[in-house]
C-alpha cells in the first residue's frame, strides 16, 4: 500500500493512492496513518479495503508528511561509502546518529524556509523508515519486521549552523521545514529490495545527486538493530539513512540553496517530491499577507 496524510497543514487525515494514482480517503475507517494504526494487524486490515469504496480527493489535494504523531527522527551520517569519498571521510566503524526534530517535518510539495541567518543551506535525498512497532534491543535479522513502510526525507541542512558554531550537529538539521516526508508511505510489501533503490536530486532541473542505497555502508535492518540498541523507538518514529554523493558542500565550488531554487528529487517505487525555496523574510511576508504558507 501506499497511505498518504492529506489536508492542511497540522489537520491531515488519513488516505492512500490506488492502483490508477488516485488519492484516496480512509477517515471512516481510522483516524490517523499514526500510532497503532502502523501495527502489522491494522496494516493488513486496510489492506482488505477497496479502494474503490473510497471517497476520491482532487488531484490538487495537498498532501502533508506521510505519519503523523511523530516524537523520534533518528539520522544516520556519512552512511554511502561514495558520499564519505566525495567529502574525504573515513568510513565509520559505527552509524553515526544525529537527530533532527520532529517540528522540521512537512509535506512533500511543501515549501523549505531557508532560516534566519542561513548561509549554507544544503540538500540530500534520503531514505527513509517508519517504525510499525515498539522496537529495543532487536536483532538485524529481524529488525524489518519492527518496520512499517518506507519514504523519501529531504535531509535539508545548514552547513553552517551544523559544522561551524560547536556542538552536534542538530543545529543545521532541525530547522522548520527542514524535513520532507514522503509523499507516501510505502508498506514493505511493495518494496522489492531495500538495499537496491535508485536515487536522485535536482536543483533547478540540474541532476545534483545519482545514487543508490546499494552503496551504504550499513543497510536499512542493521540501522534498525543498532538503534534499538540506545534508545526505544516507537510507532511513527522515523529514521532517514544518509544520503549519496552530489551534496552542495561537496560541489567545486560549493553550491547552496538561494531563495526561488526549487528541489525536485525521487526514489525508485516511492514517488517523487518538490520543493520551493523561500528566504526567511519573503516567508514571513507572506504570512503576513495571509498568503498559504505551504
Amino acid at each position: 500500500m501506499k497511505l498518504i496524510r492529506h489536508g492542511e497543514s497540522g489537520d491531515e487525515k488519513p488516505g492512500l493512492v490506488d492502483a490508477r494514482g488516485g488519492l484516496r480517503d480512509l477517515s471512516d475507517h481510522v483516524r490517523d496513518i499514526a500510532g497503532s494504526v502502523l501495527s502489522r494487524e491494522t496494516l493488513e486490515r486496510l489492506r482488505r479495503i477497496d479502494p474503490e469504496s473510497l471517497p476520491l480527493l482532487p488531484p490538487a489535494t495537498r498532501l502533508g508528511p506521510c505519519v503523523g504523531g511523530t516524537r523520534n527522527v533518528v539520522a544516520i551520517g556519512l552512511n554511502f561509502t561514495d558520499h564519505a569519498a566525495e567529502i574525504g571521510a573515513d568510513i565509520p566503524p559505527e552509524p553515526i546518529l544525529f537527530n533532527k526534530a520532529p517540528s522540521c517535518l512537512g509535506g512533500a510539495n511543501d515549501r523549505v524556509i531557508l532560516p534566519k541567518g542561513s548561509a549554507k543551506t544544503d540538500w540530500e535525498v534520503e531514505l527513509a523508515l517508519v517504525i510499525g512497532a515498539r522496537a529495543s534491543y532487536v536483532h538485524a535479522n529481524e529488525a524489518l519486521s519492527y518496520v512499517a513502510g518506507a519514504c523519501i526525507c529531504n535531509d535539508v541542512s545548514e552547513r553552517e549552523f551544523q559544522m561551524e558554531r560547536g556542538g552536534t550537529w542538530a543545529k543545521g538539521k532541525g530547522c522548520p521545514t527542514f524535513g520532507p516526508l514522503g509523499p507516501w508511505l510505502v508498506t514493505l510489501d511493495e518494496i522489492p529490495d531495500l538495499k537496491n533503490l535508485a536515487m536522485w536530486l535536482d536543483v533547478n532541473g540540474t541532476r545534483m545527486q545519482t545514487g543508490s542505497t546499494a552503496t551504504m555502508i550499513f543497510d536499512p535492518a542493521q540501522l534498525v538493530a543498532y538503534v534499538s540498541h540506545f534508545m526505544m523507538l516507537e510507532p511513527g518514529d522515523v529514521i532517514t539513512t544518509g544520503t549519496p554523493p552530489g551534496v552542495g558542500m561537496a560541489r567545486k565550488p560549493p553550491r547552496f540553496l538561494r531563495n526561488g531554487d526549487v528541489m525536485t528529487l525521487g526514489i525508485a517505487g516511492l514517488g517523487t517530491q518538490r520543493q520551493e525555496i523561500v528566504a526567511f523574510d519573503d516567508w514571513t511576508a507572506k504570512v503576513a499577507a495571509g498568503e498559504p504558507t505551504h
